[in-house]
């Protein structure tokens, strides 16, 4: 059972937390330790791939917990497919709709997926930002994964156009108690000095990360180094995806170039380098609240009657863990 130490709204002011900050903490739900469940949950990227003619019966077939519900900057899921239902947040029918359903089946968390492109169209994403976090209490969400990625800007250039826009809708998520989470994503969210400058410049409580397991790995960090950059950055983490990478053992530990090899060598979580019992020690120690999350890139090493099975053994592989 969780237990929450009581905080009063008076408390959290004191210490400096702006109103709608404060009232998200207030909401948040207990930290984990080793006595708590972290929730097991699976993208909706996956669902297509073990062959149901529905989304929900994908879901019910893999045994996870909850859903990242990929949502379209039209408001549509693109992932919850369905014969004959298609499902769109952009009305309050369209959001009862896909409630009724995810409590019919049961999904006890969801969490929202936006892919942004901030510096390419920043109005269009700004109202879409607005519309999700809308969305957001009515289906009990608390998390969004984001991209804060550069399109147009340079690398070197996108911190300044990063930080601006981080504290423009971390305030808007505010306002609905919304938690935003950056994924390390990509050749730029990747780099552990560029999200120290970012988190430090923005200063909202409700900007955070969905640590992606294996994505330091990817961007050529040492596998020894990647456990550090899991330690600084944890108490940042609301979200986490988990997939992982085996690489030749002459490589593990080198530097090597941003996505060397990465198809050839993704593979499922149990079978990768990343050590998944110390993953999440290391978010357990820094009273992580959020859920591990399936993220498989590898799937397409195995025929295509082996992806359910492989799938399930991953979730029941993180469920032994949390």
């Amino acid at each position: 059972m969780n237990t929450q130490v009581p905080i009063s709204r008076r408390d959290l002011l004191k210490l400096g937390v702006a109103a709608p900050v404060a009232a998200a903490a207030l909401a948040a739900p207990a930290p984990s330790d080793s006595s708590t469940t972290i929730p097991v949950t699976v993208r909706d990227a996956l669902f297509r791939s073990i062959g149901k003619d529905d989304c929900w019966s994908a879901f019910r077939e893999l045994g996870a917990d909850g859903i990242e519900v990929n949502v379209a900057i039209d408001m549509s899921l693109v992932g919850m497919f369905h014969p004959t239902v298609k499902y769109n947040l952009a009305t309050p029918e369209g959001i009862a709709a896909f409630k009724r359903d995810a409590d019919a089946r049961r999904v006890s968390l969801l969490t929202f997926m936006m892919a942004n492109r901030f510096d390419s169209r920043l109005d269009d994403e700004i109202a879409w930002m607005k519309r999700l976090v809308a969305a957001c209490k009515p289906l009990g969400v608390r998390t969004i994964r984001i991209d804060l990625i550069p399109e147009k800007h340079a690398k070197d250039e996108f911190l300044p156009f990063a930080i601006k826009t981080g504290k423009q809708i971390s305030a808007i998520a505010a306002e609905e108690g919304v938690r935003l989470a950056i994924e390390n994503h990509g050749n730029t969210t990747n780099d552990p000095g560029f999200l120290e400058k970012l988190f430090d410049s923005v200063g909202a409580a409700n900007l955070g990360l969905t640590l992606e397991a294996a994505n330091f790995y990817w961007y050529g960090h040492p596998l020894e180094e990647v456990y550090g950059i899991f330690h600084k950055f944890a108490a940042r983490a609301f979200h986490a995806h988990c997939k992982s990478i085996k690489y030749p053992e002459a490589v593990k530990n080198v530097r090597r170039e941003m996505g060397w090899k990465y198809g050839e060598h993704a593979c499922p979580i149990y079978d990768g380098d990343i050590d998944f019992v110390r993953f999440v020690r290391i978010l357990r120690e820094a009273n992580y609240t959020g859920d591990l999350c399936l993220e498989n890139e590898s799937l397409h090493h195995f025929p295509k009657d082996q992806h359910v099975g492989v799938l399930k053994k991953e979730i029941a592989h993180l469920r032994r863990i949390a």
